[in-house]
C-alpha cells in the first residue's frame, strides 16, 4: 500500500516509530542540526520546550550529544511553553526546577538565553509580564523548533478546551481532568494548582516549525482526534491541522486507534496476515452487531474486505475459522488441563502440576489485574508464587503510617524507643509539603504496611507465605514519583529468583498505560532477564510459557487475547475480597490516575465487559473473563 493510500484520513503528518526511544533520538537529531546548522552561519537557534514525561528521553539525547560529541548548545535562546500558577522556582513541582535537573543544567546554553514563564508573579502584573514574554519571542526572531506533547483533553502548552487559535501568552485556569492528571505528582489533585502561565494557541502557531510527541495506549484516542478529527476548540491540538509544517511523532502504541493501524482495510488494500484477519472479522462483528457466524459476504463488501472473502472463498468459511480461533482461546485450566489433548488448548497439559510466578509490580496487581486466574491456579493445585517487584511505599497516605504506629505504641506501652520514633515520625508528617520525600524509616514503614497488605491477600489465595517473594526492586526506592532507569541488579535479583524457582510459567503485567511508567519498566526487566536466561543457555526458561495480563489500566483487544479465562460469580466475589486486603488502596488510592473508579470496580468492570464481547461475538455467555496474551522470546 502506498504511503499516500495509508495516511489519507490524517490531515497532520504523522510519522510513526516502533517505541519511544527512537522517535526522541529523531526528533533529538533534528534539534542538533538546526542547532548546528545555526552555528556554522553565526546564528542564533530559538527552542520551544515542553515538561512533562513525552520530552524527557529527547533531553536526555541531547545532554549525551553535549557530553559525548561536544555538540554545543550556546547558540540556543530557550522559551519554555508554561508554568503552574503560582510556583516556587525552587518546588519540587516547579517547571524551572524540572527544566534545570532534565536539560539546562547540562548543557552550556547561557542562563540568559534561557527563559521559563515566572510563577511567582502576583495577580497585578502577571497580565504585563505575560505581554513581555511575547515581546521577548519577537525579539529573538520567533521560535524555530516547538516542542509540544499532548494532553488527554487534548491540550497543547495549557491551552485548555475552549482556548482560540489567536491566544497568546497569558493565566489560565487549569481544567478539573488536566488537574486530575497531575493529581500523582502533587500527591493529590487538592495540592495541584488551579492556574497556569501558558503560551497561547496562537502563539505556538507562530513558530516556524512544530513538533508535537505522544507515547503509549492512553494517548491514542486523543491523537486520533487531533489527527484525523474536525478542527475545534475543544480539541486545542486539532489546530495544529492549519500548519504547514507540522509533523505527530508517535510511538507504535500512540498510533492504534489511527485509521491506517486500527482498521487498514477501510484505507485500501493490505496485506492480509492471520493475525489481521481475526481482527477485520472481529471488527466488522462488532461494527455490524452481529455474531460472527452470522456474518456474510455483503457485509465484508460493504467494509472494504472484499478482497479477502476473495482470498478465502466464502464469509462461512472464514467465519468458521475465526469463531473456532476464539473459542480454542478460552479455557478453564490456565495451568493445562491434565490428561487432555492440548494441541487446540492456549496452556499444555504437562507437566501437572506446574510451577507457576505471577509478578506484580505493585504488591495490588496480581489480584487486582488477574486474581480470577491466581485463585484458579490454586484451587486446581498448581505451586503458584507471586513476586512482589516494588514496594509500592509511595502510595501510602501518611495518616496510615500514624494509625499503625498507634497500634504498635498500644502493643508497647513502654517501649521508650518505639515512643521516641512514633514523635519523630509525626512530627515530620504534621510539617511535610506536598510531594516532599518520607524519611527513609518512613519509606520503610510504608513498604511494610503494603507487605502486610500482600501478604494477607496471599493467604487468603491460598498462596503459601513462603511462595510470596517481596524483590523490592532498587529502581524503584527513590521516595517519589519519578523513579530511576532500571539497572544490572534489577536484572540479578530477578534472574535468581527465577533460577531459583524455574517456573514452567510466568505471568507479568503488559499494562502499559500505567500513568507513573512502574509497569513499563518492571515489564522490561523482566524482558531483560529472560534474554540472559536464554543466552545463558539455561535449561529450564525453555520449556517456560510467559503470558501477560492486564487489567488495572486497559484491557486487551479481544483479537490479540491468546488466554481467556471466565470467571464465575462466586470467584469475582473471591477476587474482590482479596483486593479488598489491600486496604490502604481501597476507597482512596494515592495514585488513581485518571479513573475515578475503584480499582476492584475497574477491574471488575473490564473482566464483564469482556465476556460480553465474547458472548456477542456469539461464543458462551461468562460471568467476566481474564484476558493474556502469549510473550513469544
Amino acid at each position: 500500500m502506498v504511503e499516500e493510500e495509508q495516511k489519507k484520513f490524517e490531515k497532520i503528518n504523522t510519522i510513526i516509530h516502533e517505541n519511544s526511544q527512537e522517535a526522541s533520538y529523531y526528533v533529538a537529531q533534528e534539534i542538533i542540526s538546526l542547532v548546528t546548522q545555526r552555528q556554522k552561519e553565526g546564528k542564533k537557534m530559538v527552542l520551544g520546550l515542553a515538561t512533562g514525561s513525552t520530552p524527557i528521553k529527547v533531553y536526555d539525547y541531547l545532554v549525551q550529544a553535549h557530553k559525548e560529541q561536544g555538540v554545543s548548545f550556546s547558540n540556543v535562546i530557550s522559551f519554555n511553553l508554561d508554568e503552574y500558577f503560582p510556583m516556587e522556582p525552587e518546588s519540587i513541582h516547579s517547571y524551572v526546577r524540572f527544566m534545570r535537573e532534565h536539560l539546562f543544567d547540562h548543557l552550556d546554553i547561557p542562563t540568559h538565553q534561557i527563559n521559563i514563564p515566572d510563577g511567582q508573579q502576583n495577580k497585578e502584573s502577571v497580565r504585563v509580564y505575560c505581554q513581555n514574554y511575547e515581546q521577548k519571542i519577537i525579539a529573538a526572531g520567533g521560535i524555530d523548533i516547538q516542542i509540544l506533547g499532548i494532553g488527554r483533553t487534548g491540550h497543547i502548552g495549557f491551552n485548555e478546551p475552549g482556548s482560540s487559535l489567536k491566544s497568546k501568552t497569558r493565566l489560565v485556569r487549569l481544567d478539573r481532568i488536566t488537574r486530575l492528571d497531575a493529581a500523582s505528582d502533587f500527591f493529590g489533585k487538592e495540592n495541584v494548582p488551579s492556574k497556569a502561565i501558558t503560551m497561547g494557541v496562537g502563539t505556538i502557531m507562530d513558530a516556524k516549525r512544530i513538533i508535537l510527541m505522544a507515547w503509549g495506549e492512553g494517548k491514542a484516542n486523543i491523537i486520533k482526534q487531533a489527527v484525523e478529527g474536525p478542527i475545534q476548540e475543544s480539541i486545542p491540538a486539532t489546530f495544529l491541522q492549519n500548519h504547514l509544517n507540522c509533523d505527530f511523532i508517535i510511538d507504535r502504541a500512540a498510533a492504534t486507534s489511527l485509521t491506517r493501524e486500527a482498521t487498514p482495510w477501510l484505507v485500501g488494500d493490505c496485506e492480509w496476515t492471520e493475525g489481521l484477519i481475526k481482527k477485520a472479522t472481529i471488527w466488522l462483528s462488532e461494527t455490524r452487531n452481529k455474531a460472527v457466524l452470522k456474518l456474510t459476504n455483503e457485509d465484508y463488501n460493504e467494509y472494504g474486505m472484499g478482497s479477502l472473502i476473495a482470498e478465502i472463498g466464502s464469509a462461512e468459511e472464514l467465519n468458521v475459522k475465526i469463531f473456532n480461533q476464539l473459542q480454542q482461546t478460552i479455557t478453564g485450566w490456565p495451568g493445562g488441563k491434565p490428561q487432555a489433548d492440548d494441541t487446540k488448548r492456549p496452556e499444555r497439559a504437562n507437566p501437572f502440576p506446574k510451577k507457576s510466578i505471577v509478578f506484580s509490580p505493585h504488591p495490588d496487581d496480581d489480584v487486582i489485574s488477574m486474581g480470577g486466574t491466581l485463585l484458579r491456579l490454586v484451587d486446581q493445585g498448581h505451586e503458584v508464587h507471586v513476586a512482589y517487584q516494588t514496594s509500592g511505599n509511595i502510595a501510602v497516605f501518611d495518616d496510615e503510617v500514624i494509625r499503625f504506629l498507634d497500634f504498635a505504641n498500644d502493643i508497647q506501652e513502654n517501649n521508650s524507643e518505639l515512643q521516641k520514633q512514633f514523635q519523630e515520625v509525626k512530627t515530620f508528617l504534621s510539617n511535610k509539603s506536598p510531594g516532599e520525600v518520607d524519611q527513609p524509616i518512613i519509606q520503610k514503614f510504608k513498604g511494610l504496611i503494603r507487605k502486610g497488605e500482600a501478604m494477607a491477600a496471599c493467604r487468603y489465595c491460598g498462596v503459601k507465605e513462603t511462595n510470596a517473594h517481596f524483590q523490592n526492586l532498587p529502581f524503584y526506592e527513590t521516595g517519589t514519583v519519578k523513579k530511576n532507569p532500571y539497572s544490572e541488579k534489577d536484572i540479578a535479583l530477578t534472574y535468581e529468583l527465577l533460577n531459583r524457582i524455574k517456573p514452567q510459567q510466568i505471568f507479568a503485567a503488559g499494562d502499559l498505560s500505567d500513568p507513573h511508567g512502574t509497569h513499563r519498566v518492571c515489564l522490561d526487566i523482566i524482558f531483560a532477564t529472560i534474554d540472559k536466561l536464554v543466552a545463558d543457555k539455561v535449561a529450564w526458561i525453555k520449556d517456560c510459557y510467559v503470558w501477560l495480563y492486564r487489567g488495572a489500566w486497559q484491557e486487551w483487544d479481544i483479537a490479540d487475547m491468546e488466554m481467556a479465562v471466565p470467571i464465575g460469580p462466586k470467584d469475582m466475589i473471591r477476587k474482590r475480597n482479596a483486593i479488598f486486603k489491600h486496604q490502604s488502596q481501597k476507597d482512596a488510592a494515592m495514585f488513581p490516575g485518571s479513573d475515578e473508579r475503584e480499582f476492584w470496580q475497574r477491574a471488575e468492570d473490564r473482566n464483564r465487559e469482556t465476556a460480553k464481547k465474547y458472548n456477542a461475538l456469539g461464543l458462551a455467555e461468562y460471568e467476566a473473563m481474564e484476558g493474556f496474551v502469549r510473550y513469544k522470546f
